[in-house]
């Protein structure tokens, strides 16, 4: 008998909203510090400065907004692991736009962003379903993709900047790197090989034999940053192996040919 399939993961519409926004503050809080000299600081996302990351980042909430002023869908067709790999179709509009050139005041675009999100989470239902580019998809389960924004955006700007070492929020970055180690077991289906990311998840994959008991003959284990670099494209696999930020034992436990996820 094949094994039943696994339900898909729950969040808490209440602790992701609280992850976004204490995400989103940090970031706020750390940009708040900088001067145009650092605001004007290449990242390693194209062309883009800080100064239009951080515009981005405010588009990450903005989003919901967006998305709510379209008609609402009849029924949901898409579903939260989708996502990942449906938003490289967003990709070419995002990476031309300009956002830092509208709103030449930096922080109150960012305070404005989040009271827009703080509202429009107020006023609607958790099921209310938006367009993306996933297709149908609750409120809930939307808000738990901008965590991956935010939290894959922190690392970029702490990659850009020396020193200034913005903090993650733990809810957010466990929604994160769950969510992303969720669709890669999606991408890879199958119970050949275990990927861990402690302390936040651990996923089967590949296909091959089943493990059922004991130690997996194949597993692989890295910290959530180190996976979260991997599954967005900012780190090789090649490269994590040879810096050790990765370990991976037994004849199924290359993720190579599966990586990035997102693109």
């Amino acid at each position: 008998m094949p094994p039943a399939k696994k339900r898909p993961r729950a969040y808490d519409p209440a602790k992701t909203r609280a992850a976004v926004l204490a995400q989103f503050g940090n970031i706020r809080r750390a940009v708040g510090t900088l001067g145009l000299d650092r605001l004007a600081l290449p990242t390693r996302l194209g062309d883009w400065t800080v100064r239009e990351l951080a515009a981005h980042c405010a588009m990450a909430l903005d989003a919901v907004d967006r998305l709510l002023r379209e008609p609402e869908p009849a029924r949901q067709d898409g579903r939260l692991l989708d996502w990942p790999f449906a938003i490289a179709d967003d990709a070419p509009a995002i990476a031309a736009s300009r956002l830092a050139e509208q709103h030449p005041d930096l922080d109150t675009h960012l305070a404005d962003a989040e009271h827009r999100f703080t509202a429009h989470l107020d006023a609607h239902p958790a099921g209310r379903l938006l367009p993306t580019s996933a297709g149908a998809l609750p409120l809930a389960d939307y808000v738990v993709t901008r965590t991956v924004e935010l939290v894959v955006h922190t690392d970029d700007l702490n990659a850009a900047v020396p020193g200034l070492d913005i903090p993650y929020d733990r809810q957010a970055l466990a929604a994160c790197t769950r969510l992303l180690a969720d669709a890669l077991a999606a991408k890879a289906p199958g119970g050949s090989t275990e990927v861990r990311v402690p302390p936040y998840a651990v996923v089967q994959c590949v296909e091959g034999p089943r493990h059922t008991r004991g130690t997996p003959p194949n597993v692989v284990e890295t910290d959530p940053l180190t996976w979260i670099r991997l599954a967005t494209g900012r780190l090789t696999w090649k490269q994590a192996l040879q810096d050790a930020h990765v370990s991976a034992s037994g004849e199924r436990a290359d993720l190579d040919a599966y990586l990035p996820l997102m693109r």
